[in-house]
């Protein structure tokens, strides 16, 4: 198998005459799975030490650029932990008891994996999925806390589940972006194909069936359908914190889960602007600040012993 069609493959680029390729390639030996595997670790491994797009890469300070590449390497540890619990799936033992892999991603970072049953996952910032390393017969079921996009592969007789602190949503083949922060207290869940099945934990009768384009959004308890006209904001599985004429306000709050800090904002003049723009995760959070100072009023103080900044 040619390696810059896996590499189309693991980024989502590729064709889906390739896709089927390349699993029936996987699926026709060992050898060819212990390949795959291996060049996955070192995809996950380069994909988040090098930036996406070097060519616009801004150049650094020197401090700021090592502290980037410790995150980048705690990312790539994480990656090294999913490749080595897929490796265990595939060398276990029959009688052997199945055991929960659980992956947790730090603040500023992003993880790209696949489940065992092929599901390709996309993990957002301080998330963390926890799954087993071998799926039952009967259905494929994990737990989330944080944000996820699931990119689910078909298998009519095993519904894919995903129970996180408000509810559980169910699907076959589907793709669909979950954003449920226990802290947060947020439960939202966005259809881009197939279907959902969205059950609230509180309250099982407050069930409904989720058609494409449409979010259900957990309110006091309930929920609300929507219709998603901007997709923009999904683009997090690249890499990119996106606003599209956002209030200050929400802008800091996506800050927050992305960075793992605490914004508060004390200078009540900025609460009246709006911005529309897009940052890197890798950009870090000072310089997202320094390009929002450009268009609206502002300093800000940080006190890192405690994880607050303060907008003045």
């Amino acid at each position: 198998m040619e390696r810059n069609i896996l590499y189309r493959f693991f980024e989502g680029s590729a064709s889906p005459e390739e896709e089927r390729h390349i699993r029936q390639w996987m699926e026709a030996s060992p050898g060819n799975k212990e390949v795959f595997l291996k060049e996955r670790r070192f995809f996950d491994a380069s994909t988040i030490l090098v930036p996406a797009d070097p060519a616009t890469e801004k150049p650094e300070p020197s401090p700021r650029r090592l502290a980037w590449i410790r995150e980048g390497m705690k990312a790539a540890a994480i990656a090294a932990l999913v490749w080595l619990a897929i490796q265990a799936y595939y060398r276990r033992p029959e009688a052997e008891t199945v055991a929960m892999q659980t992956i947790s991603v730090p603040a500023g970072q992003r993880v790209n994996l696949f489940l065992p049953d092929g599901t390709k996952v996309w993990l957002n910032a301080r998330t963390t999925l926890r799954y087993p390393v071998s799926f039952n017969r009967k259905e494929r079921a994990m737990e989330l806390d944080g944000e996820a996009y699931f990119d689910v592969a078909k298998d009519e007789k095993r519904p894919f589940i995903v129970h996180t602190d408000k509810g559980s949503v169910t699907a076959l083949g589907t793709g669909f972006n979950i954003e449920a922060y226990a802290a947060g207290n947020e439960f939202v869940t966005t259809l881009m194909h197939g279907s959902l099945k969205i059950e609230l934990k509180d309250n099982p009768d407050e069930a409904l069936l989720l058609s494409p384009d449409r979010k259900a959004v957990w309110e006091n308890g309930t929920l609300r359908v929507d219709t998603v006209h901007d997709y923009t904001v999904y683009r997090w599985i690249e890499g990119l914190i996106c606003f599209k004429n956002e209030s200050i306000p929400a802008i800091m709050k996506e800050f927050e889960k992305y960075y793992g800090v605490h914004i508060h904002v004390e200078n009540r003049q900025v609460l009246k602007y709006y911005y529309t723009g897009k940052f890197r995760h890798t950009d870090g959070i000072d310089y997202a600040l320094r390009v929002l100072q450009k268009d609206v009023s502002f300093r800000y103080v940080r006190d890192d012993e405690n994880q607050i900044i303060y907008i003045e």
